[in-house]
């Protein structure tokens, strides 16, 4: 006879204690493996924030109403890698140490205005125009949101032609804003230390992804697409 629950296997033993030896072996734990996965987690974080995509937050006013405050905002650090900064876009970049009020903050973020060969001229009235063309900014400019007055284009008059290689780039709060109208006024007129060099630039900001109720994809304003070509 028999005992229920016991196959008839060469010793007696059980059909569970038989399925058991029949099966593999594992050839590692979780904790022997857990170290290693870590370690290619982390390897993989640093390759993208160094060479791919970076998290960067806002610490100042100078993009309202577009960015506030401790925003968080992706950066896409490679697209330039195949092609250069387009008007109208945001961008980090490494501002000149004389842009700076603190050295160790030396990252900004600011939106392209006007590219290499371009001819861009403020007029009295705080109006902008890039190649004959008017810039029409209300979609972005800063607006005070307790009169709701909206900024100028520019609070300065100017007339300059973006030397190749450089960018004139402006925060979108222009009255609270150290970018290259202010540092064309600031230095009596020096196109050199008013634009950024190309080089300079870190990356394209592409999505405000915080706080999360504002998520925004980022896209270069319209009026951009009328601008010509430099002559």
């Amino acid at each position: 006879m028999i005992d229920e629950g016991q196959a008839p296997g060469a010793d007696g033993e059980s059909a569970e204690e038989t399925s058991k030896e029949q099966q593999p072996k594992k050839k590692g734990s979780f904790w022997k493996e857990l170290p290693i996965l870590l370690g290619v987690a982390i390897l993989v974080a640093i390759v993208v924030r160094t060479w791919v995509v970076q998290t960067y937050y806002i610490p100042s006013g100078s993009m309202e109403n577009t960015l506030l405050i401790n925003d968080r905002v992706l950066v896409n650090k490679l697209v330039y890698d195949f092609s250069e900064p387009e008007r109208g876009e945001i961008i980090v970049f490494t501002a000149p140490e004389s842009w700076r009020s603190v050295m160790e903050e030396d990252e900004f973020i600011k939106r392209v205005i006007a590219v290499g060969g371009d001819h861009i001229v403020a007029d009295d009235e705080g109006n902008i125009t890039i190649n004959g063309e008017p810039l029409e900014e209300e979609s972005y400019l800063y607006t005070n949101p307790m009169t709701g007055e909206q900024d100028l284009s520019s609070q300065d008059p100017f007339d300059v032609v973006v030397p190749e290689g450089r960018l004139w780039v402006m925060g979108d709060h222009r009255s609270a804003s150290g970018d290259s109208r202010e540092r064309y006024v600031r230095t009596g007129g020096d196109i050199d230390s008013s634009t950024i060099p190309v080089d300079a630039v870190i990356g394209k900001a592409f999505v405000l992804f915080w706080p999360v109720d504002d998520f925004t994809w980022f896209k270069i304003p319209a009026t951009f697409d009328d601008v010509p070509a430099p002559s």
